[in-house]
């Protein structure tokens, strides 16, 4: 079952998701928000929890203050941040052959995953009504599935259609 065919039986104000390839932008009209609990921990993955550089550590820092931000002045800290690190981050290291790379992928790695989902980190604050409020995090939508995968578990042996109508009630209960 797509999205769109859950679009038929569901009001969808938007969809927070984890920031997987095609997820982000890929569902034409429906506001689409990058779960912030995903993108802090991938730039974590990027910078390890303790950087030891400079620019590390306050791209970390950057990073972990989306909760408490907004996109304007997330956007201009970051262009910010980028502006000051610059040479750092175009350092290049060459082998003895004359091959050169970045030399701190990891770090341009982090920052370009905060660049390129930027459009979809703050659309949670965007058209929020009492009716409709798109959460920052994806939190509540994996305990609601952890729920349903304990319950499917409970039942060996379903086929595949007494599954998809398992998590069909289940969903319209939830609703």
């Amino acid at each position: 079952m797509g999205v769109y065919a859950i679009k038929d039986k569901f009001a969808l104000h938007g969809i927070t998701c984890d920031g997987r390839w095609g997820l982000l932008g890929g569902f034409g009209d429906i506001p689409t928000q990058m779960c912030h609990f995903h993108q802090i921990a991938i730039v974590r993955r990027y910078l390890t929890k303790s950087p030891k550089h400079k620019a590390s550590q306050e791209l970390l820092l950057l990073a972990k203050s989306l909760i408490t931000s907004n996109q304007q002045c997330f956007g201009k800290a970051l262009d910010e941040w980028h502006d000051k690190h610059k040479d750092y981050l175009d350092e290049r290291t060459t082998n003895d052959e004359g091959k050169s790379w970045y030399t701190h992928k990891r770090l341009r790695s982090g920052y370009h995953s905060l660049k390129r989902n930027l459009p979809y980190l703050f659309v949670y604050l965007q058209n929020q009504t009492a009716h409709n409020l798109t959460p920052n995090t994806t939190n509540k939508l994996e305990g609601l599935f952890s729920h349903l995968k304990q319950s499917l578990r409970c039942h060996q042996g379903p086929t595949k259609q007494r599954k998809q109508k398992f998590i069909e009630s289940f969903l319209q209960d939830y609703a």
